[in-house]
């Protein structure tokens, strides 16, 4: 056997797997901006997608087996369940639409970034804000 074999196996394995992953957040986010979506479902895309594209997670991913773990259990369970709030057509839709823009390359977007940094210095103001007045 190659050295390294399992190991190598276990990575590209992982590496599948975050890949589905990358597809399903832009298929929800597509299912998002579909108009035929119902407001429940979008609050749990907005949740769910800006989780998943935020730079800063609940649990940091240096704290080991645990930063990790956030990002393996909470995306994929967020994914699951908005995709069940959504209508059936409107989600194969939005499927096969991410998988043709995985197909020209990995989509990016500015403005999500921005908007996801944005929400980010907001509730971080927000806890200042609390803690000052809290201790005032």
């Amino acid at each position: 056997m190659e050295h390294g074999g399992p190991r190598r196996w276990a990575r590209l394995v992982q590496e599948a797997k975050a890949s589905r992953i990358k597809w399903d957040v832009l298929a929800l986010y597509l299912a998002y901006r579909n108009p035929r979506t119902p407001r429940r479902a979008k609050l749990l895309i907005a949740l769910t997608v800006g989780y998943a594209l935020s730079p800063i997670d609940l649990i940091p991913d240096f704290i080991p087996v645990l930063g990790y773990l956030d990002d393996a259990i909470l995306v994929p369970l967020g994914i699951r369940y908005a995709a069940r709030l959504v209508p059936f057509e409107v989600t194969q839709e939005c499927r096969e639409r991410a998988r043709r823009e995985f197909v020209k390359g990995s989509p990016k977007s500015q403005n999500a970034a921005v908007i996801v940094a944005s929400i980010w210095v907001a509730l971080i103001a927000l806890f200042a804000y609390l803690v000052l007045k809290l201790f005032r």
